[in-house]
């Protein structure tokens, strides 16, 4: 048993010493991509603005179909966060302006700081939890889970999201089934709308 807890301690340290063999990894997008993220810039090229991102100043304009803006800082345009587990966007809302349901490959934690939205999320049993949150109201939408974002106030609103990890990637459902090559016939079955609807939701984003 004694050896069995030495084996252990031991797994435990040689994956702590690993972890902690570099500061950092600032991803170099020129090199190629792993399952593990971009290949670190050579530390001897790295600069303290490789550590600062600035995508999400000034004012961001709502400017497409839902009326949203999203500023997306993942490792692909904040190649300081490659390696780390984490990454954020700035989330815009126009007046009635949605961010519609959609997932990632992580956990999510939402911080809205100007505005009134109604921010939800829906489980596997299909049971959904939302709740209109104000200004300083936090929530969190867990891995993979559908969610979705409505701004339900009467003036524009504004939310910083933080993600567990770099690159979490962004899967808006309706974009997935309309705007993309997806047949229109397929898509039809597999969401019971009538062909009418499905062309139309297909020229909305410009693939009819």
């Amino acid at each position: 048993m004694r050896n069995l807890s030495f084996f252990f301690l031991f797994c435990l340290l040689s994956s702590l010493s690993y972890a902690i063999e570099l500061d950092f990894c600032v991803g170099d997008p020129s090199l190629p991509r792993g399952p593990e993220g971009h290949a670190c810039k050579d530390p001897a090229k790295v600069t303290t603005d490789d550590f600062v991102y600035t995508g999400f100043r000034g004012e961001k304009i709502p400017n497409n179909v839902f009326g949203n803006n999203v500023t997306l800082a993942f490792s692909d345009v904040f190649p300081a966060f490659n390696g780390l587990g984490i990454s954020m966007a700035r989330l815009d809302f126009a007046v009635g302006g949605v961010i519609p349901v959609h997932s990632h490959r992580t956990s999510e934690v939402l911080l809205l700081v100007k505005g009134s939205i109604i921010a939800g999320f829906i489980d596997t049993n299909n049971t959904a939890y939302y709740k209109r949150l104000e200004v300083g109201d936090v929530m969190v939408f867990p891995q993979a889970m559908l969610h979705f974002q409505i701004n339900v106030g009467k003036t524009p609103a504004t939310a910083f999201v933080s993600l567990n990890g770099a690159n979490p990637a962004l899967q808006l459902t309706p974009t997935s089934l309309f705007a993309g090559n997806l047949p229109a016939d397929i898509a039809q079955q597999i969401t019971l709308l009538s062909h009418e609807e499905v062309m139309r939701m297909k020229r909305i984003f410009g693939t009819a």
